[in-house]
């Protein structure tokens, strides 16, 4: 593949040129290593390289290659993970002081399924403290946005979703307890998908709250994500709150087209105060551009969604206090203002709101199963703008109501499909005149991953969008 740079293709492109063997998962690796040393320090989307191991396992792949077997098609393939995920013999710091001896002994399931699929670790990808953020002071760098160095990459999976734009790696994994793959996905322009509760195991996950973590992938495409899920998905007996239901086809979904399909555009989330309009005019060109490729849309009414974050607020607040409580009172201050304000503020909500905030919970996830069976998919904004300015001591602290605002109100379209469980995906659907990537949120049946990957990878393949990439 003489003058194309390996790093700059997905996992696609990059799986067929090893099964023709016009290139070597070595030269793909090395790729990468170059361009994570040269770009990372300007947006410090890694926490740990593995240099060496990645190329002992990338001659490993080949060799395998070499000798007539292959894993699939993710044999040979680079990814990175979310610091927040154990990997084996590499340390797993939570984006936290709190975690940064910490090695594990065992991999999270599922970056042990990703190398049992022939994929190659590359390193570990950096977070928003303790995936609770924002965070002031990042003990490990603050994330910065391929497309302006300025502005925040969202989070909590921040580096993962940095790393697939800048190109420094074709795939990583993140984990979203609120939004925190699809907030960053659709704030650096690339594919994040939540999977339904209980699709992926979350064993070896560092998260924050049982009741909503989920752990899906990132890339350059909805194809890309499929493959990812594909290996990822199923259930395991390390997790016992996997499903045993059967994991769908979801690369073949992938160029069914649109015909037939029927979207339903959120209402409440199209109509919040707290959307900007050049976000709901490109999420509206996005729904009008889905329905001249033959989907049918209509709008739909979710009446408890306006008081997701409430409910969110309630519930995964106090679930996280509780799991870092040991550490916020022998360890306070190894902990960032900002999430230690947090954890702090979510110790004084009464116990007795949890079970009333369960209850309405289960009337969020009763309506949109309603509206669910009236069309094949929702779809929404992603968040409610682009990109904002990276925080900074002085304006984040002199402004704390402004600060709660953009904590409760960016994963306003997000967490309520946590609560909830449904598979929730964003794809990029439009720039702002800043030149700054906007993300269309498509939300499914459960265990109907393949409609969210169909209905997005239809909608990049009738837009531009996805061929853009930022200059680093």
């Amino acid at each position: 593949m003489s003058g194309v740079d390996l790093a700059l293709l997905g996992v696609g492109a990059l799986s067929d040129a090893l099964r023709r063997r016009e290139v070597s998962s070595e030269e793909i690796v090395r790729a990468c290593l170059a361009r994570i040393e040269s770009l990372n320090p300007k947006l410090a989307a890694f926490v740990t390289v593995c240099a060496e191991a990645a190329v002992r396992a990338a001659r490993r792949a080949d060799g395998e290659l070499a000798r007539g077997r292959s894993r699939g098609p993710l044999h040979g393939i680079p990814f990175a993970v979310k610091d927040a995920l154990w990997t084996k013999g590499v340390r797993t710091t939570n984006g936290s002081r709190l975690f940064e001896d910490f090695v594990p002994t065992e991999d999270a399931t599922v970056v042990a399924r990703l190398r049992a699929a022939g994929a190659v670790l590359l390193g570990k990808l950096n977070m928003m403290e303790i995936g609770f953020g924002p965070t002031l002071r990042p003990p490990f760098g603050v994330p910065r946005n391929p497309w302006n160095l300025e502005r925040t990459t969202g989070g909590s999976s921040s580096g993962s979703a940095s790393a697939v734009a800048a190109r420094l790696v074709p795939l990583t994994l993140g984990a979203d307890t609120g939004g925190s793959i699809r907030l960053p996905a659709a704030l650096c322009g690339v594919v994040g998908l939540k999977p339904t509760r209980g699709r992926v195991s979350r064993y070896g996950l560092m998260g924050i709250c049982p009741s909503f973590d989920a752990a899906g992938p990132l890339a350059a495409s909805a194809s890309d994500c499929a493959v990812a899920l594909a290996a990822i998905a199923g259930h395991d007996r390390k997790d016992p709150t996997t499903t045993r239901a059967a994991v769908d086809d979801y690369t073949g979904a992938i160029g069914e087209g649109l015909a037939g399909v029927r979207i339903g555009v959120v209402e409440e989330l199209m109509k919040s105060a707290l959307l900007c309009p050049e976000v709901r005019g490109l999420v509206a060109n996005a729904v009008a551009a889905l329905e001249k490729a033959g989907a049918r849309a209509e709008q739909i009414s979710i009446p408890l969604i306006d008081h997701a974050s409430a409910i969110y607020v309630a519930i995964a607040e106090p679930e996280g206090a509780a799991r870092f409580r040991p550490y916020l009172l022998t360890r306070p201050h190894d902990i960032d203002v900002l999430p230690r304000r947090r954890l702090l503020s979510a110790s004084l909500i009464p116990a007795s709101v949890i079970p009333c905030a369960r209850r309405l919970g289960e009337r969020l996830r009763a309506q949109v199963d309603e509206a669910l069976r009236a069309v094949d998919v929702l779809v929404s904004p992603a968040t409610p703008s682009a990109a904002p300015p990276i925080a900074t001591t002085g304006r984040v602290e002199s402004k704390e109501d402004a600060w709660t605002t953009a904590v409760a109100g960016r994963s306003l379209f997000t967490n309520p499909f946590n609560i909830t469980g449904h598979p929730a995906l964003t794809v990029p659907c439009g720039f702002t005149a800043e030149d700054l990537p906007v993300g269309l949120q498509v939300i499914g049946r459960y265990y109907r991953e393949a409609d969210v990957l169909r209905v997005a990878a239809a909608y990049e393949s009738i837009t531009p969008w996805r061929a853009r990439r930022p200059e680093v």
